[in-house]
């Protein structure tokens, strides 16, 4: 039996971010992606796998490579959860410039 992994716990690593920021405008072979870090190639296609299971990333194949591409609309879904956070929190923080400036 698999576990759904929680989009929200693949994106808390800052190394899973780095990856979907590195893949969001071309798709990149493993090989690629890991080059950019100083971790073990495994642990980066371990990071992948991951985000591939999260559906933050697709696998696209090219020949004999594989490549990784940022699932855009994942990601939309994901900005569309936490964007009534930010527009609370841009409130508060334009009432508290408000007090602020009374001050």
């Amino acid at each position: 039996m698999q576990l759904r992994r929680d989009v929200f716990q693949a994106i808390a690593d800052p190394t899973r971010r780095s990856i979907l920021l590195l893949i969001a405008s071309n798709s990149l072979t493993a090989g690629a992606i890991a080059a950019n870090f100083e971790t073990a190639r495994p642990t980066v296609s371990r990071h992948l796998q991951i985000l591939t299971e999260c559906e933050l990333v697709k696998q696209l194949q090219q020949g004999r490579e594989v490549h990784y591409q940022l699932n855009v609309e994942k990601m939309k879904e994901v900005a569309a959860f936490v964007e009534p956070f930010r527009l609370l929190w841009e409130q508060r923080f334009d009432r508290l410039e408000e007090i602020m400036k009374q001050q």
